[in-house]
């Protein structure tokens, strides 16, 4: 663990998503990079979950300790409602049934996850992002929808508590993040394939992350107190 527990600079992260949006264009263009396109509701969603993330950084939370497990939902709801309870309460089904997926079925849900994470504690953190996303990301996939920017998310926290910067999508890196994207949702994380397949896509999702997670999105850690 860092002994400087990192804080992201929130107005330099929505900078960042701001002009990337400038710079892809009209949303009829953005397809060709984004799954989704990068709107006004995607990224103030993206927004809100960042700074979610950065709360729980300053708490010291650990959202793979099992009764932190929640919080993970919660940047899931993030990014695809927003804070707003009007929203969220137009979608208590979709939520419900998200919830009901993440905790109770054994290769869809979190279970999964946690045994890999579990298993590759020792790896480095770029590996351990890695591998998260791609356990999140990979049919049955961990969430009904908005996977690849919950994955996002989660990898910044992983990062950002190993004093790494997160990861925020960028002109250079959105179109490699979501190609790589489609090609781990055709993977079967039950086929005995996975295991042959896993490691060079993850090799390369850590590449990306080593070369876009850029430090200008960290505050500088404070000073310690003198003695």
């Amino acid at each position: 663990m860092s002994l400087c527990p990192r804080r992201f600079d929130l107005a330099a992260v929505e900078g960042s998503l701001r002009r990337l949006q400038r710079e892809l264009g009209p949303e009829a263009d953005q397809r060709d990079v984004c799954r989704d396109p990068l709107d006004e509701r995607v990224v103030d969603n993206l927004v809100a979950g960042y700074a979610y993330v950065d709360r729980l950084l300053a708490d010291g939370v650990d959202v793979f300790a099992l009764g932190n497990l929640r919080h993970l939902l919660e940047i899931n709801t993030l990014v695809l409602c927003g804070s707003s309870a009007g929203r969220r309460s137009r979608y208590d089904g979709h939520i419900d049934a998200t919830e009901r997926r993440f905790y109770d079925e054994p290769h869809a849900g979190i279970q999964d996850v946690m045994e890999w994470y579990a298993a590759h504690a020792g790896d480095s953190v770029w590996h351990v992002a890695a591998g998260v996303h791609l356990r999140m990301l990979a049919k049955p996939q961990l969430f009904i929808e908005g996977n690849h920017r919950s994955g996002a998310l989660v990898m910044s926290y992983l990062l950002a508590r190993r004093g790494e910067p997160p990861f925020v999508l960028d002109a250079d890196s959105a179109a490699p993040f979501f190609a790589l994207g489609a090609e781990i949702r055709d993977m079967d994380k039950r086929s005995p394939a996975m295991l042959f397949r896993l490691p060079a896509v993850r090799d390369r999702l850590v590449s990306l992350l080593v070369a876009r997670s850029d430090r200008r999105h960290l505050l500088e850690c404070a000073a310690p107190p003198a003695q």
